[in-house]
């Protein structure tokens, strides 16, 4: 058991979150079809690095994109001119080019305003990321599983320590909550920022640690019900029109995580009629909010006769160790690069 209440999330309770209607950034994309692409690239210098050496080593050089006009920031995708967008924000030179490309290509790292740009200045941009920056962290998504009647594990969210006490007046002391229940920072990954709460002290002694956090400038934190899983999780990656899931497993009974940063193992083979209920899963919530590349976290409760899975987050920037590490990874998402500039009609010649 977990929280003994219920709740339902809306869209007025998140005053001071990004707001998806003034950030011009459609939850549903439309793909029409288009003839030459811009290939952006805003990570920073040693993926961009590792991205040309992994390039090099998977012969990738002859499928380069070409087109009436290139501009790439990408190192998997050289052109006629390229340009470096590490460690800044894009400027004139960068509205230019994307202005004069019908589709645009960005990594899984670029910040929003190179992903703004891109998408107020050309109608087809890869990957999608309107519910990374709509629906930004962990309450983001929250809210994002709430008003799209997502199954997920009960989650309450706050955006400081304040507006928890606004909401309970003190400490409460006796039905407000029913442990254990899992506290979530707004922000990391691989299970960082992330605690089991097994009473109310340990309630009381996260609080004050968000108290510090604010002081610093980062706040907002989630209560979420605690989903026995027999400690392990499926991670099902999306990219492009490629599904690809693995349980991971942790065999340490004390430990509630099982991330792979935190001890975790990879099982690929477990329960495919489970994983295969999570990948329909996904696809669907996909579909409907066009993610085109993300790394979702699903639990399934432990008691076999609760075989729903729950969404638990969306990691946009994911570990590539289930899927084969950093070299198959760029392999899949070139292909899938190629199928989705097949799909809107758009020439790949060799260079």
């Amino acid at each position: 058991m977990g929280f003994a209440f219920s709740f339902r999330l809306r869209s007025s309770s998140y005053a001071g979150q990004d707001d998806p209607t003034k950030s011009g950034l459609p939850i549903l994309p439309n793909l029409p079809r288009y003839e030459t692409v811009a290939v952006a690239y805003c990570g920073c210098m040693s993926h961009a690095l590792h991205i040309r050496q992994t390039r090099q080593s998977l012969n990738l050089g002859e499928n380069v994109l070409r087109g009436d006009m290139i501009v790439s920031y990408h190192p998997s995708f050289e052109s006629e001119k390229n340009i470096v967008c590490a460690g800044r924000d894009p400027g004139p030179e960068d509205l230019a080019a994307i202005r004069a490309a019908d589709a645009v290509v960005l990594p899984q790292g670029c910040k929003r305003s190179l992903y703004e740009m891109a998408h107020r200045n050309c109608t087809n941009v890869f990957p999608n990321f309107n519910t990374r920056f709509n629906y930004a962290g962990k309450i983001g998504q929250a809210r994002l599983f709430g008003e799209t009647n997502t199954a997920h594990p009960e989650t309450r969210t706050f955006l400081s320590v304040d507006g928890f006490f606004e909401k309970y007046e003190a400490l409460p002391r006796q039905a407000a909550f029913e442990f254990p229940l899992v506290f979530k920072f707004n922000w990391g990954g691989e299970g960082d920022h992330v605690y089991l709460m097994a009473s109310l002290d340990d309630l009381d002694k996260a609080l004050q640690t968000a108290v510090k956090f604010e002081k610093s400038g980062r706040s907002g934190f989630l209560l979420q019900k605690h989903i026995p899983s027999g400690n392990r999780s499926l991670r099902v990656v999306v990219i492009g029109q490629t599904y690809i899931s693995y349980w991971r497993i942790h065999h340490c009974r004390e430990s509630f995580q099982s991330g792979l940063a935190k001890g975790a193992v990879i099982d690929a083979d477990s329960d495919p009629d489970l994983q295969h209920a999570a990948i329909t899963k996904v696809k669907a919530f996909c579909r409907d909010t066009g993610i085109n590349l993300a790394g979702f976290d699903v639990l399934f409760a432990s008691e076999p006769e609760n075989n729903v899975p729950l969404l638990l987050e969306i990691n946009y920037y994911f570990g590539r160790r289930g899927l084969g590490g950093s070299e198959r990874f760029y392999e899949i998402l070139n292909t899938e690069i190629h199928k989705w500039i097949d799909g809107i009609g758009l020439p790949c010649r060799k260079k």
